[in-house]
């Protein structure tokens, strides 16, 4: 609980979320546009947490996160989807 409390009263935090948003901004504007997910751990999946945190770091994941994508985005550049409308909203 203290660590949260030192987290939200941090000045030195709220410029360095500054310096983050300005970075990203010029690394958008000046090279390839990039997306940061938040992706919890699912329900049930508790005894594989190492597992879980080290996709972070996997490349073969990361891999196959990045051809999701490419296939996320074909389908949106053709107007159709292979998932139905509520998965996609």
């Amino acid at each position: 609980m203290a660590k949260i409390k030192k987290w939200f009263g941090s000045k030195k935090l709220k410029h360095e979320r500054t310096y983050e948003d300005e970075k990203r901004e010029f690394e958008m504007a000046m090279g390839k546009p990039f997306i940061k997910i938040r992706i919890e751990m699912p329900e049930g999946f508790e005894e594989l947490r190492a597992q879980f945190l080290g996709l972070e770091k996997d490349d073969r994941f990361l891999e196959e996160v990045k051809d999701l994508v490419k296939k996320r985005l074909t389908y949106k550049k053709h107007g159709s989807s292979p998932f139905s409308d509520e998965e996609t909203k």
